[in-house]
């Protein structure tokens, strides 16, 4: 008898990974696989966490994270989203991700059902299979207005076990936006049905119509079912920091700051101390990266909108590119041979979920003349191949 769960033994590298770790780091490549630019962390950032190592912050702190972070985040929220925060409903445990990988262990086990809004980051369908919860997927389509989903056709899905449903909005890797009236419809479901939305917000200040994408914190009551999950990574350039943060039910402030503990014992004190001054200083920071990220969608439109070649269609938010190629069925292989020949890095569309096998991702986050010669290759890869 095998000592290990099945769900573990099940588990595979994804997608993205299995295509970048053959060159990762390799300076002849392109890297619009992973979800960051190129700009570094600010120097205002940098230096607070410099700082504090200096003063020797260095030992344990509170375990839902340093309440100067958690009063920052409470300010930050307040002011984004007009609303009136209880700072106990604020945990930084680690990672994003973490938030994710505690919130699905709090409800599910073997037996209940998970349901992931896709396509989704592939790490989100490893959380909710090692809960030894059954998954399955209510996915978006491609149409002439973008990707689309109502909620009617997410509650299609819903079983009796369902106890999670995980929506990430604005969307990786579509860029699909859900909009407030359909966040009411969903929340006000859970709440009758007592299953919790897990929200996953981290692109909340990538959007091209606004400041912000729509919250479910603007909407929500203090105790529903839903942990909004957030971080530095997008936002503020802080991809390798690994801090972000969750908004929980107010009546769980003891079990986050139990299992905070178990999981991670909260996040690095320095880098706290470099988030809080990103969420106090990077107002002008996040309106930088925004102006990037738009020239990037501008780009990428230009180079897959107005080709005959590419089925695509401009993201409403985030800052990736999904599209396929017309006569291609293979998005990895696509995805292969563009690195073998072209040296640029892409993510194939199969490890987004079901039904993506032909689709590649394009993260456009990069500056624009290293995106204006990633675009050029891939299409005279298409054009050779395909056209």
């Amino acid at each position: 008898m095998k000592p290990f769960r099945d769900e573990i033994e099940a588990l595979q590298q994804n997608g993205i990974t299995k295509v970048a770790f053959k060159r990762l780091h390799d300076p002849a490549v392109i890297p619009l696989w992973f979800g960051e630019g190129d700009i570094p962390t600010p120097t205002f950032i940098r230096d607070a966490a410099k700082s504090a190592l200096d003063n020797g912050e260095t030992f344990y702190t509170h375990t839902r994270g340093r309440p100067e972070l958690r009063d920052a985040l409470k300010s930050y929220l307040d002011e984004l989203y007009g609303i009136e925060l209880d700072e106990r409903r604020i945990t930084v445990p680690g990672a994003a991700m973490l938030g994710v990988t505690i919130a699905a262990q709090m409800v599910m086990t073997t037996g209940d059902h998970g349901l992931i809004v896709g396509p989704v980051w592939p790490n989100i369908d490893a959380v909710f299979r090692v809960t030894g919860a059954d998954v399955s997927y209510a996915s978006q389509h491609l149409t002439e207005n973008g990707w689309r989903l109502s909620v009617a056709e997410i509650l299609e899905q819903v079983r009796p076990s369902t106890k999670a449903i995980f929506v990430n909005s604005p969307c990786n890797p579509t860029g699909w936006v859900m909009s407030r009236q359909e966040q009411q419809e969903l929340l006000t479901f859970c709440r009758d049905q007592r299953i919790l939305i897990i929200a996953d917000e981290v692109y909340h200040r990538t959007v091209f119509d606004g400041p912000h994408a729509p919250s479910f914190l603007e909407i929500a009551e203090e105790d529903d079912p839903l942990v909004v999950v957030n971080g530095f990574s997008k936002a503020w350039a802080m991809t390798g920091w690994r801090v972000g943060w969750v908004v929980t039910p107010k009546r769980h402030e003891l079990q986050w700051t139990a299992l905070s503990e178990c999981f991670n014992t909260t996040t690095n004190v320095f880098a706290q101390l470099g988030a809080v001054a990103a969420l106090e200083q990077g107002e002008g920071f996040v309106r930088q990266l925004q102006t990037q990220y738009k020239r990037g969608r501008e780009l990428v439109d230009q180079a897959f909108g107005e080709h005959p070649l590419f089925n695509y269609q401009s993201p409403q938010g985030a800052f990736y590119a999904f599209p396929s190629v017309k006569g291609c069925d293979d998005g990895l292989a696509f995805v292969e041979g563009v690195l073998a020949e072209e040296d640029v890095g892409l993510a194939p569309g199969y490890t987004f979920g079901p039904g993506n096998d032909a689709h590649f991702r394009v993260c456009f986050a990069r500056s624009p003349k290293q995106l204006e010669e990633g675009l050029r290759r891939i299409i005279r890869f298409a054009e050779k191949h395909y056209g």
